[in-house]
């Protein structure tokens, strides 16, 4: 029988993933994931005892957050609680938490007061706080045993070492003082485990290492870290800011907000729903799909919208790779692939790394196209500066917080 398990629960903005872990064995004994939520088929798949199950779900007319709703409820109560029946009791419960805003700069048992500041910084991550804090209060219902050993992991905690000449917007500094309006950069659970796993390629210690992390995804972010540490990162004041992603814009002129309202009369609404939701990979393919697996099937087509998807997004990504290069003092170790598209996708490595000479990236195509689905490793030739794959491990990371915290 188990006796250390911890429910590590993510809810995101188009998926769920979950995990429990026996943390006394350091080992995963369950983990799955749902995905396509902006689908009318969710699909809900996990793994227990080297068996993998799955699940869809027709989920009609349901916006994203009644869609987490349901799928937690299935989660909870068809798999969860089954799967425990055979495992034993869990002992605590770790959520992630997209942001933190200016109330939290480490991890916390959650508390009234944690959700409420939680709720409070919705409007940082309107599309992340909503779905984590259904996930905090499900739990909460579903195993009350465990109530208060619930942790909150920020994802904006690990940018905490960055400073103002980076996390300061050029506005009047009123809006950082009065009201936060500041860069908090997001996916730092991520960026801190694989800025850590590099220093083992390395061969260096963690507060030597200078590398430039990039979690690729549905939402994707890049982070510079010199000696150890944060000091930039590519997610703003809310998750919109920066790379390409799945359905958000990333970087514009923030002009194009006045234009839309002014001269296209769109609503205030409508285009945060388009920024948020109709832009990104989705957009730029016609609103095709936000799927760049699909977009990969589709890209040596020269003339479709895959293809022009697929250029754009890697153009972003090579200047951010460019621009945080300078912030190595010239030591720049490796550059780092997570994240779903990450670690899987070999076209948008190769894509970006070409434009990237100037560094001296020297891709090695096949050790590129055979490290995926999980698999770690160099993928750039002995003679060239280091590009590495390495799986994100969000729950590791979770689970040893929560066991700080809770003991």
């Amino acid at each position: 029988m188990f006796n250390k398990l911890i429910l590590v629960l993510n809810c995101g903005s188009s998926s769920i993933k979950f995990s429990v872990i026996d943390f006394s064995k350091k080992e995963k004994c369950l983990f799955g994931l749902a995905e396509f939520f902006l689908s009318k088929e969710v699909c809900i798949e996990w793994k227990i005892d080297n068996v993998r199950k799955n699940r869809v779900l027709n989920i009609m007319n349901s916006d994203i957050m009644n869609t987490v709703d349901m799928v937690l409820d299935f989660i909870i109560d068809d798999i969860l609680k089954k799967e425990l029946k055979n495992l034993g009791k869990l002992f605590a419960v770790g959520h992630r938490v997209v942001h933190g805003g200016m109330h939290f700069i480490k991890s916390e048992i959650i508390s009234d007061d944690v959700i409420k500041n939680i709720e409070d910084s919705i409007s940082f991550a309107p599309l992340h706080n909503p779905a984590h804090l259904i996930g905090i209060r499900k739990v909460l219902k579903k195993f009350p045993y465990v109530s208060k050993k619930n942790v909150a992991v920020f994802d904006t905690a690990f940018h905490q070492t960055i400073k103002e000449d980076s996390y300061l917007y050029p506005l009047p500094y009123f809006l950082y003082t009065d009201y936060g309006v500041r860069r908090y950069g997001a996916h730092g659970i991520s960026h801190f485990y694989v800025s850590r796993k590099s220093a083992e390629f390395l061969n260096k210690s963690v507060n030597e290492i200078n590398v430039i992390t990039c979690h690729l995804g549905n939402g994707s972010s890049i982070s510079a870290i010199r000696k150890g540490k944060c000091v930039d990162t590519s997610m703003g004041m809310t998750p919109l800011e920066g790379l390409v992603m799945g359905t958000r814009c990333g970087d514009i002129d923030p002009s194009i907000i006045f234009y839309l309202y002014e001269e296209l009369g769109m609503s205030i609404e409508d285009i945060k729903k388009m920024l948020y939701k109709k832009s990104g990979l989705l957009g730029l393919s016609g609103g095709i799909s936000s799927d760049c697996r699909y977009m990969e099937k589709h890209y040596h087509n020269v003339f479709s919208s895959s293809h022009r998807a697929i250029n754009v997004f890697c153009h972003r990504l090579a200047k951010y790779i460019g621009s945080y290069s300078i912030l190595m003092d010239g030591e720049l170790d490796a550059v780092i692939f997570t994240g779903g598209i990450g670690e899987n996708s070999a076209l948008i490595r190769e894509l970006t790394l070409k434009k990237l000479i100037l560094l001296n990236f020297k891709l090695d195509y096949d050790l590129n196209s055979s490290t995926r689905g999980g698999k770690s490793g160099f993928i750039t030739s002995r003679d060239s500066r280091p590009a590495i794959v390495i799986p994100t491990n969000e729950e590791l990371i979770i689970s040893q917080d929560v066991v700080r915290l809770i003991g």
